[in-house]
C-alpha cells in the first residue's frame, strides 16, 4: 500500500480535519458574534491566520524539524486544511454581489489574497528570525 493511502495517514488527516473544523466553526462564529455579518470577517481572519500559520509550518518542515508523514498530515492537510476554506471565501463573495455590495466583494478578494499572502511570508521571516536553519548565522 502507498503511503498516501496508509491506515496511519488517512488518520491523521481526518483527526487533524476534524479539529481544524471545530476550530474553524468557533472562530467564525466568534467573529460573527463580536464583528457582526454584514462582511465575512470570520472567514477573511481564519483564511489570513492559516496562510501564516502554513507558513510557519512549511518553513519549520523544511529547515528546522524533519515532520514525519503522519505529522505533516495532520498539521498541514488536516488542521490547516480544515480549518482554511476556499468555499467558503467563494460563498462569501458570491453572497456580497448578491447582496450588491460589488465594492465589499472586491475589497474583500483583495484584502484575502494580499493578507493571506503576507501572512505566509510574515511567517517564513518570523520563523527564520526566531530560529535560524542549522549553519546560518
Amino acid at each position: 500500500m502507498t503511503t498516501i493511502l496508509a491506515p496511519k495517514i488517512l488518520l491523521a488527516v481526518a483527526g487533524g480535519g476534524a479539529l481544524g473544523a471545530m476550530a474553524r466553526y468557533v472562530t467564525m462564529s466568534l467573529m460573527g458574534h463580536f464583528a457582526g455579518a454584514a462582511f465575512p470577517w470570520g472567514t477573511l481572519f481564519v483564511n489570513v491566520t492559516g496562510s501564516f500559520l502554513m507558513g510557519a509550518l512549511v518553513e519549520f518542515g523544511v529547515t528546522r524539524w524533519a515532520m514525519t508523514p503522519e505529522t505533516r498530515a495532520f498539521l498541514v492537510v488536516g488542521v490547516l486544511g480544515g480549518f482554511t476554506t476556499f468555499s467558503t471565501f467563494t460563498l462569501d463573495i458570491v453572497t456580497l454581489m448578491e447582496r450588491h455590495v460589488s465594492f465589499g466583494a472586491f475589497l474583500y478578494v483583495l484584502l484575502s489574497v494580499t493578507l493571506g499572502l503576507a501572512a505566509f511570508f510574515a511567517a517564513l521571516v518570523v520563523v527564520r528570525f526566531l530560529w535560524p536553519a542549522p549553519g546560518v548565522s
